[in-house]
């Protein structure tokens, strides 16, 4: 279980390194193996360069050694990539999660040639993230066998939104990278097709039931991961949705554990919308499983 954590803001937008260790610091007592920090849900790439390393900063003297720390890179160009992973590196990170070049939508080669140079970048493992939906780059199961010789490329995040790619890269590439699930509410399908970890988005609100339903599906305790799994399903439901991070966001503020602020082009919910998704969140965390 690797959470993907937000990046917590005050009001007036600036950043709240404080709030933000307050929230891992509730993840790592769920249990939690690792910490994923400026992923998507993180806003990475409305954080500009030097928040970016000092959010990644606040997460490693969070986690004081505890789990390892793993920074998401999102950039727009290769050399920004390569020069984000080598501070990063410099500053305690224990690995990376690699998205796709932002902005350009780039060509199966092209991809191919970016994620290749990040990795040069640095000895530390990382992980690929695999979004089509998101990022328009579809790193298939056929393609996935053409970085195998990439020795430190140790796992992927698929979030295909199709759970059969689980079996499809175990069938092209054995047990070469461990699979890691990216879509929420997908968690246990994906499960039953042999995952080995979750960077999971809405649990973040309710850590411990997140890392129960986890514990559940690694001791293949199917019928009670089906009850928690039932529970939980419309909160998770919230990561699938192009306001995810507000979503998530007040999803957070509602369990105590953060504050709701996003970074512009982003805004907080109102009107409808608003009362819409807090009626979901509030049935949900009401009535949340005891652990």
């Amino acid at each position: 279980m690797f959470p993907a954590a937000t990046t917590q803001f005050r009001q007036d937008l600036s950043l709240d390194h404080e709030a933000t260790a307050r929230h891992l610091e509730a993840l790592i007592a769920s249990g939690v193996s690792g910490l994923v920090v400026c992923g998507s849900l993180g806003e990475n790439q409305v954080l500009d360069p030097d928040e970016k390393r000092a959010v990644v900063a606040t997460a490693v003297r969070a986690a004081r050694g505890r789990v390892p720390v793993v920074a998401g890179v999102a950039e727009a160009s290769t050399v920004a990539a390569v020069r984000y992973v080598r501070d990063c590196a410099r500053g305690g990170a224990a690995g990376f999660m690699v998205m796709p070049p932002m902005v350009y939508r780039a060509d199966a080669d092209e991809a191919a040639a970016y994620f290749r140079a990040v990795a040069a970048a640095t000895d530390l493992p990382w992980m690929l993230y695999n979004n089509p939906l998101a990022y328009t780059v579809d790193v298939t199961p056929e393609r996935l066998t053409e970085y195998v010789d990439i020795v430190t490329l140790k796992a992927i995040k698929e979030s295909s939104g199709d759970p059969r790619r689980v079996t499809e890269i175990r069938l092209a590439l054995g047990d070469r990278l461990a699979i890691f699930a990216g879509v929420d509410d997908l968690i246990l399908e994906s499960a039953v097709s042999g995952i080995d970890g979750w960077v999971a988005g809405s649990g973040i609100a309710f850590p411990q039931q997140n890392q129960h339903l986890w514990n559940l599906i690694r001791a293949g305790r199917w019928d009670e991961a089906r009850r928690v799994y039932r529970w939980c399903a419309p909160l998770m439901k919230l990561d699938t949705h192009p306001k995810f991070v507000q979503y998530i966001k007040l999803m957070v503020q509602e369990a105590g554990l953060g504050s709701e602020w996003v970074r512009e082009p982003r805004r907080p919910l109102v009107g409808a919308e608003r009362e819409r998704v807090l009626g979901i969140i509030r049935r949900g965390l009401d009535a949340r499983p005891a652990v």
